[in-house]
């Protein structure tokens, strides 16, 4: 069962004490000038806020002219300037237009890292490029040891960037060529080789590689290819724009029974297609929680809206090398913490072997099965299934199985059933 934790709610005075607080906030702006001036001015038109001035220690210019033009801005509440409230703040849910256009898009706005991370990002490259702490990025970034080791090349190579993030913890050379031929923040998008890139654009690239390569993933396997994922849309400075998709997915927890079972199926879906797919990468959700998905109202199509950490292992690769067990089956280790979003994994063991269920694996004991846990509550995407379900048992049983599997091998098996049990009660049977 979905358990709520019910909000405590102070005495009647603590309520009036905070209503009173809350008016004379409202006051305060009402009657400073300067302060309602800050709350209306649009921060995104701010190169400062963009952190513009940090390239090409950033993550790509593609955007500028749309942000500088006033194209984007806040929605009403994210806006809001009391108290540094943006500065804080790692996503943002904002609106563009075009000349020209009726009505203003959703997007996501994105800084990648918390403003803790992005200055311990400066203080790294100033480190490793001038052995102090401050420095001017613009003349560190060449000189830092990421674009030493790689950006002279004419080619990004495996040696050069193994290990730098999830995303290229074991790259191959296609992969390799995948990104920096769909390299989206340069002026000649698909050109090939990383020569061809301006020093800038190779900097930028190499960057975000090594800092948070969601971007360069969301580039790399986009959704007009059939890819489960946001659209990457531009950058400027250290601000991303992805398109907006819908409510994020913990917000259907309480939703219809159908449509509950609906998303289950997609999510595992989802976790087949990343696993197994013509182009032989094998892409592995490292992080999962109800947080990392949303639901597209149009058409109710669950989406990753978090890409941040996904390993990418290239089983043609894999298959070619033939490192020591390839060919075995590994089933991943049921992890049950007590923590939210638990997962075990090992990096090594992903990145060379051909069939491993570590998709299943996370999807069913973060997302679906009671082992499930969201902010405090309990129970899953499944919880409380109509009477008839619940007697049967079956849903239950390979929830269970697939989430910590009592059988060798069982995960495997109970994936494979579960998908097709969730295809027939939702009437998505091909």
């Amino acid at each position: 069962m979905w358990r709520l934790v019910q909000p405590k709610l102070g005495p009647p005075s603590s309520s009036l004490k905070l209503a009173a607080l809350g008016g004379l906030l409202v006051l305060m702006v009402l009657r400073s000038p300067s302060l309602l001036a800050s709350w209306q001015r649009n921060e995104l038109t701010d190169p400062r806020f963009l952190q513009l001035h940090k390239c090409p220690a950033c993550f790509g210019t593609s955007w500028c002219p749309r942000f500088l033009n006033g194209q984007v801005s806040f929605e009403e509440w994210d806006g809001l300037r009391l108290l540094g409230f943006p500065q804080a703040r790692s996503v943002y849910l904002a609106r563009y237009s075009e000349p020209g256009e009726d009505g203003r898009r959703p997007v996501v706005l994105k800084r990648l890292g918390s403003p803790g991370e992005l200055a311990q990002l400066d203080q790294t490259v100033c480190k490793r490029a001038t052995g102090r702490p401050r420095c001017d990025l613009l003349q560190a970034v060449p000189r830092a040891e990421f674009a030493r080791s790689a950006g002279h090349a004419g080619q990004l190579t495996p040696v050069a960037v193994r290990g730098w993030s999830a995303l290229v913890h074991c790259p191959s050379q296609r992969l390799l060529d995948r990104l920096v031929r769909r390299y989206a923040e340069t002026r000649d998008s698909g050109s090939g080789p990383l020569r061809r890139l301006r020093d800038s654009e190779r900097l930028q690239l190499l960057l975000t590689l090594a800092f948070n390569p969601e971007p360069l993933l969301l580039q790399s396997f986009p959704p007009h290819e059939g890819w489960p994922f946001a659209k990457y849309l531009g950058a400027c400075g250290r601000m991303v724009v992805l398109s907006y998709v819908g409510e994020e997915l913990w917000r259907y927890l309480n939703a219809p029974w159908e449509k509950r079972v609906d998303l289950a199926w997609q999510l595992m879906e989802t976790a087949e297609q990343l696993t197994n797919n013509d182009f032989e990468f094998a892409l592995y959700l490292l992080d999962v929680s109800f947080d990392k998905f949303a639901v597209d109202p149009r058409d109710d199509k669950v989406i990753i809206v978090d890409a941040g950490k996904i390993l990418v292992a290239d089983k043609r690769l894999i298959r070619q090398n033939k490192p020591e067990h390839w060919d075995v089956r590994y089933e991943s280790k049921f992890d049950g913490c007590d923590k939210e979003a638990c997962l075990s994994f090992s990096k090594e063991i992903l990145c060379a072997r051909v069939t491993v269920d570590h998709n299943y694996y996370a999807v069913c004991q973060n997302l679906l099965s009671r082992h499930a846990t969201w902010r405090g509550s309990s129970g899953g995407l499944l919880h409380d299934p109509p009477s008839e379900i619940g007697t049967d048992g079956r849903l239950e049983a390979l929830l269970n199985e697939c989430a910590n599997p009592k059988e060798r091998y069982g995960r495997f098996q109970a994936a494979q059933e579960l998908r097709d049990y969730l295809a027939q009660l939702s009437n998505n049977v091909m």
